[in-house]
């Protein structure tokens, strides 16, 4: 996401926990952007402070939660202020906490922040909710499920949205897993919706919604692509076919910034795509499900992360292919 999470450089954090048992009702926690006293709500350990980690985590101070974040760069915690107060490691983060929330950009990332050196595991009490809002996959998750101290909760809960309304408190949270506690922290960061009750279940339909984003994301780049060969401005196409039935949030979203002057802050990289459309075709492969159209558009973002873009905002694929089409012999439009 949407890229729903920090791009694959900022991730790998791990963070505090916060106390889930003492969130009380959704009252006390406070409706998300209310500011309200740091720390009456409760402490949630937060891993990750990327893109979408740091608001998402200001929008839990602002519902009166106390913050303890880690994050591998401690100038993100630090670009926080006062807020948010800084872990030296994943272990201290979580120490004490009673909600942990994993925000990181692969699974790689969570195992470091779980179980590296100092990782959150060790912070861990009974009681205590891990709640996943990163994209890692279900075979990952449902694994964690059995790797967790006794007596912690594992909440699956990945997000939807991007940053835009990860700042605005509005994503789409797909929760498997939550108890009352677990849904007052979720609450402060957008709408829950009950997709299961296991492990697993929240990130089998995160599966689904990336086909719909990586396919959309990939499809405009190509259909701007398109306009601008045929020599239509881009900018003209993009504001116009968005009128339509071709409209999506992914055309909106993303188009605006394939259209834009380049240069911008980096909110949803190529990689995460990457690593998500191939988990994507790996869980598919496992239902011997084939997938000709997911697998077309993570070529796509394949052929840019090989041309050096990984860790470039997804609507430079646009750019990207533009790039492409020169080198094939075309010209672009005047």
């Amino acid at each position: 996401m949407q890229q729903d999470e920090s791009p694959a450089g900022t991730a790998g954090t791990a963070g505090t926990a916060g106390t889930a048992g003492t969130a009380g009702t959704a009252g006390t926690a406070g409706t998300a952007g209310t500011a309200g006293t740091a720390g009456t709500a409760g402490t949630i350990g937060w891993l990750g402070l990327g893109a979408m980690g740091s608001p998402m985590s200001l929008r839990l101070t602002r519902s009166g939660y106390r913050v303890q974040a880690f994050d591998p760069s401690p100038d993100r915690a630090a670009a926080l202020g006062p807020a948010v107060t800084a872990a030296p490691t994943p272990a201290a983060a979580a120490s004490g906490a009673d909600v942990v929330v994993v925000m990181v950009a692969s699974p790689g990332q969570a195992e470091n922040a779980m179980f590296g050196a100092d990782g959150a595991v060790a912070g861990l009490r009974p009681g205590t909710s891990v709640v996943v809002l990163s994209t890692l996959g279900p075979a990952w998750v449902r694994k964690l499920s059995g790797r967790l101290p006794e007596g912690v909760r594992l909440v699956d809960a990945p997000v939807s949205g991007g940053v835009s309304r990860a700042v605005q408190g509005t994503l789409l949270i797909m929760a498997a897993g939550a108890e009352p506690v677990d849904r007052e922290v979720l609450g402060a960061l957008g709408e829950v919706v009950t997709v299961g009750t296991t492990p697993g279940q929240g990130q089998a339909m995160k599966m689904v919604n990336q086909v719909l984003c990586g396919v959309h994301i990939a499809a405009a780049a190509e259909a701007l692509t398109l306009a601008e060969s045929l020599g239509i401005d881009p900018q003209l196409a993009w504001e116009t076919v968005r009128r339509g039935a071709a409209a999506s949030f992914m055309l909106d979203d993303r188009g605006e910034r394939m259209v834009a002057p380049t240069g911008g802050p980096v909110r949803s990289a190529v990689g995460l795509f990457v690593k998500d459309l191939h988990l994507v075709l790996a869980e598919a492969a496992a239902t011997g499900l084939p997938m000709s159209v997911v697998a077309a558009a993570a070529g796509v973002f394949d052929d840019a992360a090989d041309a050096g873009l990984a860790a470039h905002d997804d609507s430079e694929l646009f750019d990207h292919l533009l790039r492409r089409r020169g080198a094939a012999g075309g010209a672009r439009s005047s």
